[in-house]
């Protein structure tokens, strides 16, 4: 059996302990008494079993297929959605940033464009010192 597969193993090792204590059990004449009922009895209990080991090799597989795309993208060295998700955030708060910074300045500007404005006509209207 190949390593790393431990519910292919215990699966047939689960089939070899039913099958063993059905060839006990009949040797006893346990299950000469209730005839074929018996051994389908036995055969469902070891499908059920069957299935359930099946189910865990499959979460193993999809375990082991898991680690090794994690292992893959790392080795890319592409980022984590995490990570992409939180810069994207503080890009989209830099903007909003910026563009509240930009209408602040428009205004200072705008202000100021009216204070020299002002200062400019009231400059004009005082005569000049001679010298």
């Amino acid at each position: 059996m190949r390593q790393g597969f431990g519910g292919v193993k215990a699966t047939w090792m689960l089939a070899f302990r039913v099958a063993r204590h059905y060839v006990k059990s009949t040797k006893r004449g346990f299950a000469m008494s209730t005839g074929p009922n018996r051994i389908l009895d036995e055969f469902a209990k070891l499908m059920t079993d069957a299935a359930g080991a099946a189910q865990g090799v499959r979460r193993e597989v999809e375990t082991a297929f898991k680690g090794q795309a994690e292992r893959v993208l790392n080795s890319m060295d592409l980022v984590q959605r995490e990570e992409f998700e939180a810069a994207r955030d503080m890009a989209v708060k830099a903007r909003e940033e910026n563009a509240r910074l930009a209408a602040r300045i428009e205004a200072l500007e705008a202000k100021l464009a009216e204070l020299a404005g002002q200062v400019a006509p009231a400059a004009a209207a005082k005569p000049r010192s001679k010298k």
